[in-house]
């Protein structure tokens, strides 16, 4: 699963990145290296502007944890953090987005906990990181999703709420014993094809949903300190010493 990530990047270096031809420079974040599920961060998506016919490729400030259209109330979002892709074209929650509001949440890495034996039979978590091999950003695939407030008028700011979720897989053999799944990553190859919003074969889809070859991704054991959502530096994503790791329990 991904339940916390890492995203540093300047809005500049995705738009480069990515080819982002439509961003707001006022729509930005500050970096963090410790992203929990309902805050917000960046997204890379393909719609069509109002007024216009083809679509653009943008960046948006999404919030993480998708409201389904049909939800009577966000609430739903921090359960809604990831979709597993064995079954995103077929759960009520996820299809509609799948089939044609597909994004990519470009990350530094993201954070998985392993359990591991304890004193006195009590099981530890043990946190890595885990990145790419050559340092580069991660494109996670992910779904996004409107969501429309009826408490509020329809031109008041919070009329509509967009999030988004991050779709998971089977994880590969170096990361299966740390936890037994990942977040799908795409490689460069495939990002104009996971973004196409237009009308797609459902088959021509799922074929989309098939992870790049093992060996890009390294797992760094880091610091319990990332488990409280309080802690937020780039020394979360540095190496911890193993043996300190022993004496601490959290």
């Amino acid at each position: 699963m991904c339940g916390r990530f890492a995203s540093s990047s300047k809005p500049e270096d995705i738009v480069e990145l990515f080819g982002v031809r439509q961003w707001d420079p006022a729509e930005t974040l500050a970096p963090s290296w410790n992203v929990a599920p309902t805050e917000s961060a960046f997204v890379v998506l393909d719609r069509v502007p109002k007024g216009e016919s083809a679509p653009v490729r943008q960046l948006r400030v999404l919030r993480w944890g998708l409201v389904p259209a049909w939800a009577k109330s966000p609430e739903t979002a921090v359960k809604m953090i990831n979709a597993r892709a064995d079954t995103v074209h077929e759960k009520p929650s996820y299809r509609q987005a799948f089939a044609s509001r597909r994004c990519i949440v470009p990350v530094d890495g993201y954070y998985e906990w392993q359990t591991v034996p304890g004193e006195r039979g009590k099981p530890k978590k043990k946190p890595f990181f885990v990145s790419r091999a050559d340092g580069s950003p991660l494109a996670l695939a992910g779904l996004y999703e409107f969501w429309r407030n009826r408490a509020v008028p329809a031109g008041h700011p919070e009329a509509w709420l967009v999030t988004f979720t991050v779709v998971t897989t089977e994880a590969e053999e170096l990361l299966a014993p740390i936890h037994e799944r990942m977040p799908l990553f795409l490689d460069r190859g495939s990002f104009d094809d996971w973004l196409d919003p237009g009308p797609r074969d459902p088959d021509e889809l799922r074929r989309l949903l098939i992870p790049p070859p093992p060996g890009a991704l390294l797992a760094t054991p880091v610091s319990p300190a990332v488990g409280s959502i309080r802690n937020n530096g780039p020394e979360l994503t540095r190496p911890w010493d193993e043996a300190e790791f022993e004496t601490t329990l959290f």
